[in-house]
């Protein structure tokens, strides 16, 4: 696999992790306290953490593939940890990708 489509994929899975993160914390955490729906919960938290992990898992092959430095991944890999923090970041990776392609 390039660099390029390694940091595309890592992109995608990124804001989808995003928008899981997003809907744990203002759809699902709401409904399980003020609508006592746990199950909402359960589902999405599970979904959200399959794509934790697997970005990452992405992020450890794009850190190797692209070269980038431990600072560098581990930048990323907190930025997951904050809400919004994988949009903040997408577009620097953008430009990585670009930066590989080159």
């Amino acid at each position: 696999m390039c660099p390029v489509k390694a940091i595309h994929r890592l992109r995608i899975i990124g804001l989808i992790e995003g928008i899981s993160f997003l809907l744990l914390l203002g759809v699902a955490m709401p409904l399980k306290y003020f609508g006592d729906m746990p199950e909402a919960v359960k589902v999405v938290g599970w979904a959200h953490g399959v794509l934790f992990i697997g970005f990452v898992v992405l992020l450890m092959i794009a850190t190797i593939l692209a070269d980038w430095s431990l600072r560098r991944g581990a930048l990323f890999f907190i930025a997951a940890l904050v809400p919004f923090g994988p949009f903040l970041v997408d577009k620097r990776l953008r430009l990585h990708a670009a930066e590989a392609g080159a």
